[in-house]
C-alpha cells in the first residue's frame, strides 16, 4: 500500500480535531462495540492541521473488509456525528 486513506468527511463537530472536517494528521479507527474514531476528543480548544486533511493512520478493527495489516485500504472514510466509522464493513 503506497497511500493512506483520507477522511472524506467527519460530522463530529464536538471533536477538537474537527474544523470544517478532520484536521487530525492521522486518526485511529478502533472501538469495542462499534467501529469508531478513537482519536475523537471533546475539548474547549481546536487543534490539528491548519486545513481539513486528515487520514487514517491505523485501523484496529481486524474484522473490517478494508483492514489489511492494521491499515485501512478503503478509498476514503466517513465519520458520523457519534464518531462511528460509516465506511466500516464486517467481513
Amino acid at each position: 500500500m503506497s497511500t493512506v486513506t483520507a477522511v472524506n468527511s467527519c460530522a463530529t463537530t464536538s471533536c477538537a480535531y474537527n474544523t470544517d472536517g478532520c484536521t487530525a494528521f492521522a486518526v485511529t479507527i478502533g472501538g469495542s462495540d462499534k467501529a469508531s474514531c478513537a482519536t475523537f476528543v471533546s475539548l474547549d480548544a481546536r487543534g490539528g492541521l491548519p486545513t481539513a486533511d486528515g487520514h487514517v493512520g491505523a485501523c484496529q478493527r481486524l474484522e473490517c473488509v478494508h483492514n489489511k495489516d492494521l491499515m485501512c485500504t478503503a478509498e476514503g472514510i466517513d465519520v458520523s456525528d457519534s464518531a462511528a466509522c460509516l465506511t466500516y464493513e464486517a467481513r
